[in-house]
């Protein structure tokens, strides 16, 4: 067996970053004996992140263009050329066979000059309206793998293959253990549990909605697990005192607090996107508005748009909320449909496929 040697690039957030990873480890199992390098921003959370998975990494002095008038923008070309120079170094002494971009603006200067030097070369896109990024290198490298339909918009048809995002093996077959998942939970199983996500750090504007009708849930007969962030934890701690609500500051085994769900609150990033049709749940997303491009509401309506979802702005929350939670609480057709229609958005396999069009490249190479 041939000591491949790949290069995977992309950060800036975990959702760069955890598919980057999946397919490390995947192509880890599959050739053995393989050499590893990721290369990410150097003042970001790749350089934590990837170290605690076994990789090795080099940083480039690198940021994205702010879409507004800043003065961070004097800098980006003196990086931009930086940060290429330092591609072409890497390039040259770890000689990759492949390498692979998961977006993020670190992904860019590498992917630029592996495709520059016919290297063999792959992005893998998780939103449904793709970063800048990706949309520049596009043109340039070998296979673009996609986890929504209708890419055709931004990428060449004939590289784009649908793979679909990355996902935890854990959250396979949640649904299995949700009398087990309860139990775990303390919760009761003659009512109805919400799961509220707003990812590790928090999400502001959903842990104000949850304070806010935490009085409406209690009305409900409903349960709440509420994961408010280490941000905002302190704030929120207090309500632990509540006999239905448990405030967690972070949720170390999501696999179970998926399956003690009846219904989940969540944001929109593409991997949570992801992981929720697998779940196969009702789901009210709630978009970050605060993220490039507003990909996470386009996320949201990708799956709200096939009756798969609830989908409600921050600016409708004080105006929908309320009768949308309340509906679905009231109709078990409503509930079941939502998770029907998710369940069939749900791509299980798309590490292993990514995996696979990586193979090729190397065959053909």
């Amino acid at each position: 067996m041939e000591n491949y040697r790949f290069i995977l690039s992309g950060g800036g957030t975990g959702g760069h970053i955890y598919p980057a990873i999946a397919i490390a480890n995947e192509l880890k199992r599959r050739y053995p004996k393989a050499e590893f390098l990721f290369v990410g921003a150097s003042d970001r959370m790749e350089m934590e992140k990837v170290p605690q998975e076994g990789y090795s990494i080099e940083g480039l002095w690198i940021s994205g263009f702010q879409r507004k008038l800043s003065f961070k923008n004097l800098s980006f070309p003196l990086k931009l050329i930086a940060s290429l120079l330092r591609s072409r170094k890497i390039l040259k002494l770890f000689k990759p066979h492949v390498v692979i971009g998961t977006g993020g603006f670190a992904s860019g200067p590498l992917l630029q000059v592996a495709s520059a030097r016919k290297i063999p070369s792959l992005i893998q896109e998780q939103n449904s309206f793709p970063g800048v990024t990706n949309r520049l290198l596009a043109n340039k490298v070998d296979k673009i793998c996609v986890a929504y339909e209708g890419l055709e918009r931004f990428f060449p048809k004939d590289k784009i293959v649908l793979t679909g995002n990355p996902i935890r093996k854990d959250l396979l077959g949640v649904m299995d253990n949700q009398i087990q998942a309860k139990d775990s939970f303390k919760l009761k199983h003659n009512k109805h549990t919400l799961l509220v996500l707003g990812g590790s750090l928090g999400a502001r504007r959903i842990n104000e909605l949850v304070e806010s009708n935490l009085q409406l849930f209690e009305d409900l007969k409903v349960e709440v697990i509420w994961q408010c962030g280490k941000l905002y934890y302190d704030t929120y701690k207090k309500y632990n005192g509540l006999e239905y609500v448990q405030v967690h500051a972070f949720l170390n085994q999501m696999n179970l607090a998926y399956s003690a769900a009846d219904i989940i609150i969540s944001r929109a990033g593409a991997i949570s996107v992801s992981e929720l049709c697998v779940v196969g749940k009702p789901v009210i997303f709630i978009p970050s508005p605060n993220v490039a491009e507003d990909h996470q509401a386009k996320n949201a309506k990708a799956i709200a748009d096939k009756n798969a979802a609830v989908l409600i702005t921050e600016k409708h929350l004080e105006k929908d909320f309320k009768d949308e939670f309340s509906e679905l609480i009231a109709n078990n057709d409503k509930r079941k449909t939502l998770s029907d229609n998710i369940k069939k958005l749900a791509l299980t396999n798309a590490t292993n496929e990514i995996v696979d069009e990586i193979g090729k490249l190397l065959i053909s190479k």
